[in-house]
């Protein structure tokens, strides 16, 4: 089947759905400078155990889950802004930690969405790091448009996607005109911030996502304008996947989902769904 065939507009599978993936799958799942952590291990303070988000949903390949979505808001110039959560104290056996953690559209919106290959050690990621919240163009990319319009660490702005609904991938990868996209770094400025250490974020904004998130209490909160992100790092083997940078992704039928070069993992962008994964924990002292 033709991809601009595969997704017709009265498809269900061109809408965001929510369901729940279970934690057995990546139990004892590793990752980078972290002991691996089974799914009887509860939540502690400093993270760890099994826990519930929202991200793409995992359609095909090894990943074990879906990659986490971050909310994002539009400021009042116009620069995109990923939401942190509100960071709070809270006493434990006489001991004070700090979390961050807060409900957005009726969901547990946490940090611990990003505990996994190494980002439970990110210094942007932990609860008390200061650090911005506006997306920074990534000085890597795939994406021609990206290279040529804007710089390096600026910061995305909504009037750089104003072609999106006729953006096309430079091989005519997959469908024409459903997205545009853009490769980011989120929580990752300043001089304490190595280039090894930065959030990598995959922003696309598509008609498919403004149109689906209206009436859905999550996507309307953590989505503005057609735009999404995700953390960009494959559940798999933490490798960086793509939304339409490889004709190889055309082999699979995967031209218009994220797809992961390395081992073949493919996500949905549009599909979003409430699933779980057994978070890393942070180091004490990195909090």
């Amino acid at each position: 089947m033709a991809d601009e065939d595969k997704y017709p507009v009265e498809s269900d599978r061109r809408r965001f759905v929510k369901g729940v993936v279970g934690a057995a799958a990546v139990a004892g799942f590793g990752a980078s400078g972290a002991a691996a952590v089974n799914t009887s291990t509860p939540p502690s303070p400093v993270g760890g155990g099994v826990r519930n988000f929202m991200g793409t949903e995992m359609v095909d390949g090894p990943a074990p889950n879906g990659m986490p979505q971050i909310p994002l808001e539009i400021d009042d110039e116009g620069y995109l802004v990923g939401i942190w959560p509100e960071t709070q104290e809270i006493e434990v056996d006489g001991e004070t930690f700090v979390i961050a953690e807060e409900e957005i559209g009726g969901i547990e919106y946490s940090s611990e969405w990003y505990h996994y290959c190494g980002g439970q050690t990110l210094p942007g990621l932990a609860p008390t790091a200061d650090q911005e919240n506006y997306f920074h163009y990534s000085e890597i990319t795939q994406y021609e448009w990206q290279q040529s319009d804007v710089d390096a660490g600026e910061r995305v702005h909504v009037d750089h996607f104003d072609d999106y609904m006729e953006w096309e991938a430079t091989e005519d990868i997959g469908t024409s005109g459903i997205g545009k996209p853009a490769n980011a770094r989120w929580r990752s400025e300043g001089d304490d911030i190595g280039s090894a250490e930065t959030v990598p974020v995959l922003i696309i904004r598509s008609e498919l996502i403004e149109e689906t998130a209206a009436g859905d209490d999550w996507l309307e909160a953590s989505t503005e304008d057609g735009f999404i992100a995700v953390f960009n790092t494959c559940t798999h083997f933490c490798c960086i996947p793509g939304w339409k940078v490889t004709r190889e992704s055309m082999q699979f039928g995967t031209g218009d989902e994220i797809y992961c070069q390395c081992h073949q993992s493919v996500y949905d962008p549009f599909t979003i769904m409430e699933q779980s994964f057994v978070a890393l924990p942070r180091e004490d002292d990195d909090l």
